[in-house]
């Protein structure tokens, strides 16, 4: 019978019949499954040395190849060979029924026991096994230990955290649900490595920077508000915890400056919270404390701030030298950056609050550029920076809690973040100005936004829309002089304008049907012309006569002139300049009076 036949049906080796029982541990003998075979046959005649059934072997020997039995040459059975296939099933109780069946040999795999001149060692681990197994301990131990690791990270950075009591002077901390209000203040304090020379060394630390950063509750925008250290304020009573742990209450002054708020008299930030507070209306949700060494650190920490000056500075006061145009500064530069004042502008904290500003608005993008965000270096030196140099209220006083914040505010984007001041006036009481006071109506204008969660963006888009609205009713058909009626009267012009005005549209301009209404019901500060929607045409042609803005068109209701037409009214404000000269466009527009500008925006300091 040729090799088919003993056992290698359907490519079978015989060597794979003999399977590792993982029980015993020893190699047994495993036959093809087969369909249910019938009854054994009787032994068969004529032959010698026992049954003579099928697999067992001659004269009563153990058969040759059982495991553990020594082969013999006399037997029946070719060495290294099978019974034949349509042996019976071993018995029911044989070692081996719960291996699995034989496999298809591959070429690479060891021969089984019995082969001439072979002995199959035992089995042992594949390697690729032991690479896995090894790989897999070692990722194991590399996850513990950077969790490890991690944790310890973060409980680094906690201990570098430093706090103080708000004295419920806040909200009791932000809320992701709702608009967030944080308090940034910027002290004089002379602390750390270098910061001795800047002069004051003695300085308890006053509000010398303080900000009011308002962020809106869909985060779509945010304003950063910056009140001058020198406005005069009242600074409430202040009940301030003490080093033992009692409250003791500061007796508030009337008429001081804004940046005694902090450090005179043992004020502490949650007295300076309660100040702007009163200032403002907003109770701030937390607020944040940096020294001279925040500048420093945080700016290293980002690889440098982009900043641009329109003029050289040499500011013997602050430091800083650098040459007009555009630098990259860090550390102890971009603290003489931020502290130069008598080299820019007036020279005065007004003109310091721009530097910074600009300043603040170029760390702002350098946070959230990729070249900052995939750095994981620039992360760890920011997250070390950022928890060693700014003191924080006690309901901010953890990494999970700064992290929780930073996410929100990671959601803003810089072109929709205003930088504003405060609108203010030197202090009228005062000979040589050193102070300023409240510019009230605009200021309160301010206070009211940031209250109501109006951002400066948004107006700002209002009132493109609006300019762009102004300037198309300027465009359009124009009615021929002759076809305008219009009714003209005096509110707030000199005495007998309206005449001179009339006298104009008559003989020199071609308008015909206008006529004098007298004096207008109230006087008005600008210019208007007042016209129905069917008037457009007329409207446009006299505004183009006149010189008048699409400002000073006023869509609204037509008049009856002495005739029982319909006409429009044009109303000669305190602007009128005389008959036939044309009115300026930008008298009609309110003056801007609070100085502002958005974080997307490289700005020279002048």
């Amino acid at each position: 019978m040729d090799a088919q036949g003993r056992g290698r049906a359907e490519g079978i080796d015989p060597a794979d019949q003999w399977v590792l029982n993982p029980t015993t541990g020893e190699y047994e003998l495993r036959l093809t499954p087969s369909a249910p075979q019938p009854p054994v046959p009787g032994p068969r005649r004529g032959r010698t040395g026992g049954s003579g059934a099928p697999g067992t072997p001659r004269s009563g020997t153990p058969r040759s190849g059982a495991p553990g039995t020594p082969r013999s040459s006399g037997s029946g059975t070719p060495r290294g060979r099978t019974a034949p296939a349509g042996s019976p099933a071993a018995p029911a109780d044989a070692p081996g029924r719960d291996v699995p069946p034989p496999r298809r040999r591959r070429p690479s795999e060891e021969a089984p026991p019995g082969r001439r001149g072979r002995k199959r060692p035992a089995k042992k681990k594949s390697r690729a096994r032991k690479i896995l197994l090894w790989s897999g301990g070692t990722m194991a131990f590399v996850v513990l230990a950077t969790a490890a690791a991690g944790y310890l990270y973060l409980e680094h950075l906690n201990d570098n955290i430093q706090s103080v009591p708000d004295d419920g002077a806040s909200t009791g901390g932000f809320q992701k649900d709702k608009a967030i209000n944080i308090l940034l203040i910027g002290t004089d304090k002379r602390t750390g490595s270098g910061n001795d020379g800047y002069g004051d060394k003695n300085s308890v630390g006053h509000a010398d920077t303080t900000i009011l950063l308002h962020v809106a509750k869909d985060r779509s925008n945010a304003t950063a508000l910056s009140i001058p250290r020198d406005l005069i304020v009242n600074v409430p009573d202040c009940p301030t915890t003490q080093d033992d742990g009692t409250t003791k209450v500061i007796p508030g002054s009337a008429g001081v400056r804004f940046n005694s708020s902090l450090g005179q008299d043992g004020r502490t930030p949650s007295c300076t919270l309660r100040t702007v507070t009163e200032l403002t209306g907003v109770t701030a949700d937390n607020f944040m404390v940096a020294d001279f060494n925040a500048v420093k650190t945080l700016s290293s920490a980002v690889g440098g701030v982009d900043v641009c000056l329109a003029k050289d500075i040499d500011d013997p006061d602050s430091h800083l030298k650098l040459a007009a145009g555009e630098h990259t500064i860090q550390g102890e530069e971009a603290l003489a950056f931020v502290r130069t004042r008598h080299s820019v502008g007036f020279g005065g904290d007004l003109s310091r609050i721009e530097i910074q500003q600009q300043f603040l608005s170029s760390l702002m993008r350098k946070l959230k550029s990729n070249d900052t965000l995939t750095s994981p270096t620039k992360m760890v030196k920011l997250a070390e920076a950022a928890t060693n140099a700014l003191t924080v209220d006690s309901r901010l006083d953890s990494i999970g809690k700064l992290k929780d914040l930073g996410l929100e505010l990671g959601k803003l984007d810089t072109r929709n973040l205003t930088f504003a001041t405060v609108p203010v006036d030197d202090n009228p009481a005062e000979k040589v100005k050193a102070t300023v006071v409240l510019r009230e109506a605009s200021a309160q204008r301010v206070f009211a936004m940031v209250r109501d969660d109006v951002s400066f963006t948004e107006v700002q888009r209002k009132k493109k829309k609006e300019a762009a609205a102004v300037a198309a009713r300027l465009k359009g058909p124009k009615s021929a002089p002759g076809d305008i009626r219009v009714r003209v009267q005096n509110g707030g012009a000199p005495s007998g304008s309206a005449q001179q005005e009339l006298l104009y549209l008559q003989n020199e301009a071609g308008v015909t049907k206008s006529e004098n209404a007298g004096n207008a019901p109230k006087e008005l500060a600008g210019t208007t012309l007042e016209y129905a929607p069917e008037q457009a045409d007329q409207a446009r042609a006299l505004a183009a006569v006149l010189g008048l803005s699409g400002a000073a068109m006023k869509p609204g209701e037509s008049v009856v002139n002495s005739q029982g037409l319909p006409a429009m009214t044009l109303t000669l404000g305190k602007d009128f300049k005389g008959a036939g000269v044309p009115l300026d466009a930008a008298a009609a527009r309110a003056p801007e009076d609070v100085q502002k500008s958005t974080a997307d925006k490289v700005q020279c300091a002048k």
